[in-house]
């Protein structure tokens, strides 16, 4: 055991050494990003994430959607309708609006709803909020305080934790994908 904490100095001085540049180097180089600039970062990135969706229920064919992984979870269309309706509340809290009126019912148990076209439509026209609610939604207005889930939180962070769902739930999807004998879309980072 002695000799392994011996042998991990080398390791833990270069990782300090590392860490102590990037902080120096980001110190440095680091800039106040403009209002305008993490607008625009934050609409790219809900179009990326918009793209990177749509690639996943292009990919997945039109009589999966009803497929579930197994019969204690959410069927793929069930899991994207999900997503859809997140991004709706989660958005209309930012944009202090209610959401359209079809993210208003319980799309995820509706059977009109499950079809691969019906998915497709309101995963996108989701997106497309989400999207427009940023556009719209004044960067001085995103440090607003909402109630929401027993907790006080920023806008901002709504957005985020808005991102991260639909992120976290689009994810569950590549194994429905995977299980029906399909590679699953490549990721799109940037």
């Amino acid at each position: 055991m002695l000799v392994k904490i011996t042998s991990m100095k080398p390791v833990l001085i270069l990782c300090s050494g590392i860490f102590a540049l990037f902080l120096c180097t980001s110190q440095v180089s680091g800039q106040a990003l403009p209002a305008d600039s993490i607008k625009t970062f934050m609409v790219h990135e809900w179009q990326r994430a918009k793209d990177y969706t749509a690639d996943y229920l292009k990919v997945m064919p039109a009589d999966k959607y009803s497929f579930r992984a197994t019969d204690s979870v959410r069927t793929f269309a069930q899991q994207m309708l999900h997503l859809a309706q997140a991004n709706l509340f989660f958005m209309s809290m930012i944009s202090d609006t209610p959401p359209p009126s079809w993210g208003q019912s319980d799309l995820e148990h509706s059977a009109t709803s499950a079809s691969s076209d019906s998915v497709k439509y309101y995963v996108m026209a989701s997106y497309d909020y989400c999207i427009n609610t940023v556009q719209q939604t004044p960067v001085d207005k995103w440090g607003e305080m909402k109630k929401t889930f027993g907790r006080s939180i920023s806008k901002f962070s709504l957005m985020m934790k808005c991102f991260e769902h639909q992120t976290h739930h689009r994810g569950q999807t590549t194994i429905y994908i995977r299980l029906v004998g399909i590679k699953p879309p490549n990721e799109r980072l940037f």
